[in-house]
């Protein structure tokens, strides 16, 4: 690996998050919160400042990687491997209305257990994917910070994986908020985690209409 450090950073608010809608791999644009939670966390990390910035195709993700680049004078580049879980029929649906018609599936999804979203990709799946695509950016940038833009459910999931915890065991690690980042390091060759959930200052009242309920 050759960049020194790798900075996750989940897209803004939308209002499928506002409304606790699992969203997946449905491409939902930022609500107007989102795109304010995007604009100030640009304006902090673009002071990194990043070598590279990738996001995930997704608009939600790619729209908070521009304003990134923007702040920073950085192109931004996309991956689709850096999308979220697909979830299948779960996709579009509220967490209330998926624990009625899958009880048992969204029972050993909330208790860390292995499960096909809808029948669509397991946490497992989506670990392997992001992981990968992480270490292939980490290594193709020439030293500095490479920020990754892209989803609370399949970023947590591959940095379990970076980190060596199964996915299942990972509960400590809580979800990754709206907007918020994780910074990965190395040491002695080994990923770390430095830091979780961190975040731009926000506005009190954006602080209270943006927590999300759905998964990413």
């Amino acid at each position: 690996m050759t960049a020194y450090r790798v900075v996750l950073l989940r897209h803004g608010r939308t209002a499928s998050n506002a409304a606790g809608i699992w969203q997946g791999q449905l491409d939902v644009p930022l609500d107007d919160v989102g795109v304010g939670e995007a604009g100030r966390a640009a304006q902090l990390l673009a002071s990194l400042p990043p070598a590279r910035i990738v996001a995930s195709d997704l608009s939600r993700a790619a729209a908070t990687a521009a304003a990134v680049g923007l702040a920073s004078g950085v192109e931004v580049e996309t991956d689709a491997a850096f999308r979220e879980l697909f979830a299948g029929e779960w996709q579009g649906r509220s967490a209330a209305e998926i624990q009625q018609l899958w009880p048992q599936d969204h029972a050993a999804w909330r208790s860390g257990g292995e499960v096909r979203l809808g029948g669509g990709e397991s946490r497992s799946e989506a670990a392997v994917r992001v992981a990968d695509a992480l270490d292939r950016h980490a290594a193709t940038t020439a030293g500095g910070v490479l920020l990754v833009v892209g989803h609370g459910g399949s970023m947590r999931s591959g940095i379990l994986r970076l980190l060596g915890v199964p996915d299942g065991q990972g509960g400590w690690l809580g979800r990754l908020r709206n907007a918020h980042w994780a910074v990965l390091v190395t040491v002695e060759g080994r990923w770390v985690l430095e830091s979780w959930n961190a975040s731009a200052p926000e506005p009190v009242e954006d602080a209270v209409r943006g927590q999300d309920r759905g998964v990413d």
